[in-house]
């Protein structure tokens, strides 16, 4: 209890000022398409330099945080997610705006949001050392099977279009291959390109999927536009309204999508996206209403919202107790720890308890400041929903062409970006899925890295893929969940025919 107190003396009004200060900038950053949560976090690196320790690790608490609920804007106003991790449910959420309950659309993902928050910061305060220790257990093939285990994600969130599903899949899976063999350097598929050595990035992907494919399809029906219609009860800001219902209605799916989002984050090389996938998947898979999602389902928004955001407490864990960063961010924020004389490891556990006890406190506060302040950047963001789209197009493809052009400085993103865009618009009209485009580009360079060394450690043999307990336990589940969607799929053709 001493350690607690002696926590609480380090949040002062420099610590509180860091957390408004950087929750409003992510949330700018998170909500414009291609300027990723790691974006954000990295820009403000040289703020740090400067500032106290904890200071400092408030700055980059929060902008990940605001970040990643930021990302959930563009979603569902435009049906572009800001990041990466708002990807796996941006047909709901677009949808459920397309019905006029854009209040409620994004009310449900900021409640989620931070309560997610809030249970991923407690299991980090609660259980960090035990959970880096399940964590490190990982090796090659537990990895191995959980990008598989994610890969089915795929059939699961397609619905009813499960062969469609897996041939965008395998698109993503292919483009995922282009560039440098992970194992051996060799490269693949570059076709003489310099440029697509270090292969294609999805982020760029991404925004030509969602954005570029929407601006196409927009100046094509241009001639038979339809303009939108939201009800005036959705102009204020009453983004809570409601909130109470649906958390003791959906207080099961919190727990368990904030608990898997955690573990997942905890995982390195995972992260919020992943989480999301998966816990989109497993909440279609124990819904009473599967059918809905994909074309307004609250309970998806809920289950992912709350996943991505307990994930990045979870991306601590490893990082704090061992110095293993849980994904890209948290490796930029190992080197501010680093810089500030806390050495992530089992010392900082001895020596400097109380400072690590104020950043699991910093945790719990900028999720709940994101509350007022994602309220106040929403009630203006959402007017772009009544813009008018000749002009609203250009500007997000402007932005769009910033954003991809920021990842790596590159023309070759650009070009990236237009021609997934041009795919994206084909694949739509075709009525073939584009989310597991992303979902293959994302798991595909961990499956492929994992399944390589994992049949060079083995020699080839396959019965060392089941020895180990946790790679026997997710390999189980990897086999009954494809076992289910093969009667599912059975039963469709049955019904069909």
């Amino acid at each position: 209890m001493d350690i607690f107190f002696k926590a609480l003396a380090y949040i002062d009004v420099w610590a509180i000022t860091a957390i408004f200060a950087a929750s409003t900038f992510g949330l700018f950053v998170g909500a414009i398409p291609g300027l990723t949560s790691t974006m954000a976090v990295a820009l403000m690196v040289p703020f740090t330099f400067f500032m106290p320790p904890i200071p400092a690790l408030a700055l980059m608490i929060s902008i990940g945080a605001s970040s990643i609920y930021a990302g959930d804007i563009p979603g569902a106003l435009l049906r572009i997610p800001g990041t990466p991790a708002s990807a796996a449910y941006v047909a709901d959420s677009n949808e459920l705006v397309k019905q006029g309950k854009v209040n409620r659309v994004l009310g449900l993902g900021l409640t989620s949001s931070v309560i997610g928050g809030i249970i991923g910061s407690l299991i980090l305060m609660l259980a960090a050392p035990v959970l880096a220790k399940f964590a490190l257990k990982f090796s090659s093939y537990e990895y191995m099977w959980l990008s598989l285990l994610g890969l089915t994600c795929a059939t699961l969130v397609v619905g009813n279009q499960p062969l469609k599903g897996l041939v965008t899949l395998c698109l993503g899976l292919l483009l995922a291959c282009i560039g440098y063999d992970q194992i051996s350097g060799v490269p693949r598929f570059t076709f003489g390109q310099v440029s697509l050595l270090q292969g294609v990035n999805f982020i760029p992907a991404m925004i030509g999927l969602f954005a570029v494919s929407g601006a196409i399809e927009y100046y094509r029906d241009r001639t038979v536009e339809v303009k939108q219609t939201v009800p005036e009860t959705q102009t204020g800001i009453n983004l809570f309204r409601g909130m109470g219902q649906v958390v003791r209605q959906r207080k099961l799916n919190l727990a368990r999508s904030s608990i898997i989002g955690t573990l997942i984050g905890a995982l390195p090389g995972a992260g919020a996206d992943i989480a999301a996938w998966i816990s989109y998947a497993i909440s279609k898979k124990f819904s009473k209403n599967p059918q809905q999602y994909g074309h307004g389902s609250e309970e998806a928004i809920v289950d992912s919202s709350s996943s991505n955001n307990a994930s990045l407490a979870g991306s601590w864990i490893p990082s704090l107790v061992f110095g293993i960063p849980g994904d890209s961010a948290a490796a930029i924020i190992i080197g501010v720890l680093y810089m500030k004389d806390m050495n992530p490891g089992p010392t900082l556990f001895l020596f400097q308890a109380d400072k690590l006890y104020a950043v699991f406190i910093l945790f719990l506060i900028a999720n709940l400041a994101l509350l007022p302040l994602a309220t106040i950047a929403v009630s203006f963001i959402k007017r772009i929903i009544w813009i008018d789209k000749a002009i609203l197009y250009p500007v997000i493809l402007i932005f769009s062409i910033v954003g991809a052009f920021a990842i790596d400085n590159s023309v070759t993103s650009v070009v990236v970006m237009l021609v997934m865009g041009l795919v994206g618009y084909w694949l739509q009209r075709m009525q073939y899925p584009i989310s597991p485009v992303i979902l293959g580009m994302i798991l595909g360079p961990m499956l492929e890295k994992n399944l390589l060394s994992s049949m060079i450690k083995s020699d080839g043999d396959i019965m060392a893929f089941v020895e180990r307990p946790v790679s026997m336990v997710l390999a189980a589940c990897f086999f009954m969940v494809v076992a289910v969607q093969i009667m599912n799929i059975w039963r469709s053709c049955r019904r069909s025919a």
